[in-house]
């Protein structure tokens, strides 16, 4: 599960009669091929994912062991996330999502070979989330900053809306079918994943049109193109409050989840319960998805934020007080509905207001607030359930939840984000490098 806030200080333009008359967003090809792709992708990453800590469990005999495999397999995407945002603003979109999915299409089809033969080590397995981390991380900043690209203003909170679908239908499908492939032959989700790799190759060859601006001319320098992304992003009050905030809050929820799912396999639940977790999160996340836009329009996304966040709040402690299956799937459920909404509203916000040339190196600062909790996620859910137990490793990470949760409700600049209505006459006018912003 991500939650991610961000924010702009903007500035008004005008908008086009015109822009109301855009085409449904299902005749826009190159939107509609993206979608296509990235969505296969993710849900052949998701059924991989899901054996992953089986796998490594198996492969070690050591939840801690575990853990830390997942964790060296996040530290690629961490250590990228920056320099890929910068690649995706200078170099050609399509052929990063092409070359990157090959790639990984190469590395998964092997790790399942490698599998089939007996051959596998957690140090194989270990490497090759690592480069997966690493591409998976340079294929989502292009794709990422090409949306906002091909589709219009207008467009963009529909949009989005469909990315939260898109990930919901992953996490749907992810989890049971990686259960029930995994219960049929051990190595067969990572050769799923290598099929979405291959799936989101093909979408993106067939798109002709370019999804980045023509550079002419000589170029600045790549650092100080990131520097410019990155005095961009810390120009924004809301990005420096919340990405601290908002790491912590990704960190303890993905550490739940690895928690229990470590939990459920010491205690030997067949793998299609525990795939039937991520059903559930799934689910919630596509219903949720349903009437995000609802809630937008009716509701400020502070409310919106610290609502789900209290909601996730209470669902971890009801969870460390139960102690059972069947809690642990309403838990996973319930307060996830809320997160679509959050998580479109301020993505389209953000990708709305935000220039064109800047999208990528965006994409990849933002992703900093999932991605540095990444690494520690696996860390801290696998070693407090190793040495506490998971009644007190529950009730830990709902207590550092619950604080977060109330420090975010301080945060003057999440309340100042608008309604959907406002979108589209906001736009931030970002000066050449060595100029003043306009405020």
């Amino acid at each position: 599960m991500r939650i991610s806030v961000l924010g702009r200080s903007v500035i008004l333009v005008s908008v086009t009669p015109e822009a109301a008359a855009e085409p449904a967003l299902r005749h826009n090809r190159p939107y509609v091929l993206l979608m296509a792709g990235r969505t296969t992708q993710l849900i052949g990453s998701g059924i991989g994912s899901f054996a992953v800590p089986l796998i490594a469990y198996a492969l070690t005999g050591s939840v801690a062991q575990a853990g830390v495999i997942a964790a060296i397999g996040q530290i690629g995407g961490l250590v990228m996330t920056l320099p890929t945002g910068v690649l995706a603003d200078r170099t050609d979109r399509r052929k990063i999502i092409v070359a990157g999915a090959a790639i990984g299409a190469a590395c998964w089809g092997w790790i399942a070979v490698a599998g089939f033969l007996g051959w596998l080590t957690g140090w194989q397995l270990a490497a090759a989330l690592f480069v997966s981390s690493v591409i998976g991380t340079a294929v989502g900043s292009a794709e990422a900053a090409a949306i906002p690209y091909v589709v219009p203003v207008t467009q963009l909170p529909q949009a989005m809306a469909v990315v939260e679908g898109r990930g919901a239908v992953a996490s749907l499908l992810g989890g049971p079918v990686g259960g029930l492939l995994y219960s049929v032959a051990r190595m067969i989700p990572f050769l799923a994943n290598a099929i979405g790799e291959f799936a989101i190759l093909v979408s993106t060859f067939f798109i002709r049109v370019p999804l980045n601006d023509h550079h002419d001319g000589p170029r600045e320098h790549p650092l100080r193109s990131l520097a410019e992304g990155l005095r961009f992003c810390w120009s924004v009050p809301l990005f420096r409050a919340a990405i601290g905030l908002f790491a912590m809050v990704n960190l303890t929820i993905n550490a739940v989840v690895i928690a229990i799912t470590l939990h459920l396999v010491r205690d030997h639940t067949t793998p299609f319960l525990i795939g039937l977790l991520d059903f559930v999160m799934g689910a919630a996340t596509l219903i949720g998805s349903l009437f995000a836009g609802r809630l937008l329009n009716r509701f400020r996304v502070a409310t919106i934020t610290i609502t789900a966040l209290a909601l996730l709040s209470v669902g971890i402690a009801i969870m460390a007080l139960a102690q059972s299956y069947p809690v642990y799937l309403i838990m996973f459920g319930v307060p996830i509905l809320l997160a679509p909404a959050l998580n479109a509203g301020l993505g389209g916000y953000v990708a709305a207001v935000t220039p064109h040339h800047l999208q990528g190196r965006l994409s990849s600062v933002l992703s900093l607030t999932f991605l540095l909790s990444a690494p520690l996620s696996p860390v801290v859910g696998s070693q407090l359930l190793a040495h506490f137990g998971l009644g007190v490793t529950l009730w830990v990470l709902a207590a550092a939840l619950a604080v977060t949760t109330v420090l975010v409700g301080f945060m003057r600049s999440l309340r100042q984000v608008g309604l959907p209505s406002t979108w589209v006459h906001h736009k931030i006018t970002w000066p050449a490098p060595g100029e003043s912003p306009e405020r």
